[in-house]
């Protein structure tokens, strides 16, 4: 069952990269008592997730703020260490946080998994956006297979 507007996150561990390697961050930690925008897509250093999903978020970071988000967050089916190269290969600073659910726990839970296993890429998330206010999905865009039009920063920042 696929998660939906008015549902709280499930409580999972995810993965950030620290100073000292990967760090555990709960769903807890990452929303509650927070406005958030969570964008996840299915893989990092793939072509449109490198060239428009995550650079659209770095860019527009500061009006994402000005709107009274306290976070950005960028989910994927990767590890922290993939995750915090992509980060530094993108440039993303302070301004995204790079965040791995490297077993598909979180992504599982909440029905938005992406099957590419005759690929050659194994389960990974589908891509979508959504608002998360204090741990309640109050928006959620979620994209056709191939589509990259209503989980861009553009339109979130609409949707906020």
């Amino acid at each position: 069952m696929t998660i939906k507007v008015g549902d709280k996150i499930p409580s999972a561990t995810l993965y950030v990269m620290g100073q000292d390697g990967p760090q555990a961050v709960t769903t807890d930690e990452l929303f509650g008592g927070k406005k958030v925008v969570v964008f996840a897509l299915p893989g990092a250093f793939t072509p449109t997730c490198s060239a428009k999903h995550l650079p659209g978020f770095v860019e527009k970071a500061e009006e994402f703020k000005a709107k009274g988000v306290d976070s950005l967050v960028c989910l994927s089916v990767n590890d922290a260490f993939v995750m915090g190269a992509w980060g530094k290969d993108q440039k993303v600073g302070d301004k995204v946080q790079m965040v791995a659910d490297g077993s598909g726990q979180l992504t599982e839970a909440m029905g938005l998994t992406f099957d590419l296993t005759e690929r050659g890429l194994g389960k990974r998330s589908q891509r979508y956006a959504m608002l998360v206010d204090d741990g309640v999905v109050k928006v959620l865009n979620l994209e056709a297979p191939g589509a990259f039009e209503v989980s861009s920063a553009d339109a979130m920042l609409k949707a906020v």
